[in-house]
């Protein structure tokens, strides 16, 4: 198993792509902290991946926060002895036009896309250094980050961060063996966006792969950037879009 003996942590991991990487991790061999802000989606997804043989903990909390961030990291070294791999899946998406977008949308926009990613790798790396064994960091930008979509730029603009700022931290982790990347998911389908019935028809048309990905596709490129066979890749930005970005169709 690619990731036996190793401690993984995902936030936003409740359902969806952040669900979907938790799960593959355990079931390739690392223990799991699975954080969701909503603490039924947390223990039921933990309770799934438990009833698959994986080793699993359920942390339900405010990703945003960085107390709450703080203590994740010491229970996960509490209850598997280590850390290893970050994926900071946690996010939000509220779409608004820019001149009605009001600031309480943008500061919880802001807190968790880029606050809680900044201080979850912040203290996840602080560990790994003092471990003195590497890691990997992933952060979970978007399609957006690199081209422009209807009523996100709040949205839009914390994506692009993240990708800068994987690039900048090269830097101050790779001294420490730590690598980090991002990978940016184009259309995806999951339980939120399967609620319109539309979706599927119009990225399906839209999308030179002729589909959205699935929770799969996103999950391949997030364990390849995080196993210990990729260490050397850091720094970096995966788009996983189906060929979208290429194009850049908007959805109509």
């Amino acid at each position: 198993m690619i990731f036996q003996t190793q401690t993984a942590i995902v936030t936003g991991a409740g359902q969806g792509i952040g669900f979907a990487i938790a799960r593959r991790l355990a079931r390739e061999g690392a223990s799991v902290l699975l954080n969701d802000l909503d603490e039924t989606l947390a223990r039921q997804a933990a309770d799934a991946i438990q009833g698959e043989g994986g080793r699993c903990l359920a942390w339900p909390g405010d990703a945003s926060d960085v107390s709450f961030i703080r203590q994740m990291i010491r229970r996960a070294v509490e209850e598997f002895g280590r850390l290893d791999i970050v994926v900071a899946n946690a996010g939000i998406t509220i779409f608004g036009d820019f001149f009605d977008y009001q600031p309480e949308a943008f500061e919880k926009v802001m807190n968790l896309n880029l606050r809680g990613s900044f201080f979850l790798t912040q203290t996840a790396a602080r560990q790994m250094r003092e471990q003195g064994q590497g890691g990997s960091i992933l952060l979970m930008s978007s399609v957006v980050g690199h081209q422009a979509h209807p009523g996100l730029a709040a949205y839009a603009m914390t994506k692009a961060a993240l990708e800068m700022l994987a690039k900048n931290l090269v830097l101050d982790l790779s001294p420490h063996g730590i690598s980090i990347n991002a990978v940016a998911p184009g259309a995806t389908q999951t339980e939120r966006t399967l609620d319109d019935p539309s979706y599927i028809p119009i990225w399906s048309k839209i999308t030179p792969m002729g589909r959205p990905a699935t929770v799969d596709d996103i999950t391949n490129a997030a364990l390849f950037l995080v196993a210990p066979q990729s260490r050397h890749i850091t720094g970096q930005s995966l788009v996983v879009d189906g060929g979208w970005t290429s194009v850049s169709p908007p959805p109509v």
